[in-house]
């Protein structure tokens, strides 16, 4: 995305994007916590890839602080990042670049590093405190690697079998 001819909206909600997946990068759960919209009101929801949609505070953090405790190291590389503002709700859409581990059996400090590809939607609020998030919506990309028994029928071209 282009920085020129960008509001200041647009730059404040890309910096709580970067922010939220800094504070995952560095297990930082109240960082996390404190970037999730808490007005009382309005229930958050939350899509892991492969899990079911959680809703409230409750549920969404309880599965960062699950995700932070079971994973030993994240990083994220965000491409493809495009911001829609309308009314005091931001879109955000990018891919998650993931490289991530877990501890090893072996004793070693970190195991295998494994890469993962995922399209994420974040949608923010703005609110007196800045841009919160709203609902993250994280899916997989399916690889030519994963993609050869996985695709439903039709997805290739041919018909589904009768």
């Amino acid at each position: 995305m282009s920085h020129t001819g960008r509001s200041t909206d647009e730059a404040a909600v890309e910096a709580a994007n970067t922010a939220f997946y800094e504070a995952m990068e560095t297990g930082d759960f109240e960082g996390v916590s404190a970037l999730w919209l808490d007005d009382g009101t309005t229930p958050i929801t939350c899509v892991h890839p492969g899990w079911p949609v959680l809703t409230g505070r409750g549920e969404v953090l309880r599965s960062y602080a699950l995700i932070m405790a079971n994973t030993e190291y994240i990083q994220f590389f965000l491409t493809d990042l495009k911001i829609s503002l309308a009314d005091g709700t931001a879109v955000v859409t990018c891919t998650e670049n993931i490289l991530s581990g877990g501890p090893a059996e072996d004793g070693a400090e970190l195991g295998p590093l494994v890469g993962q590809l995922v399209v994420a939607t974040n949608v923010f609020r703005h609110t007196p405190d800045g841009w919160k998030i709203w609902s993250h919506h994280a899916s997989p990309v399916l690889t030519d690697d994963t993609a050869d028994d996985t695709e439903p029928p039709g997805v290739d071209g041919t018909e589904p079998p009768a």
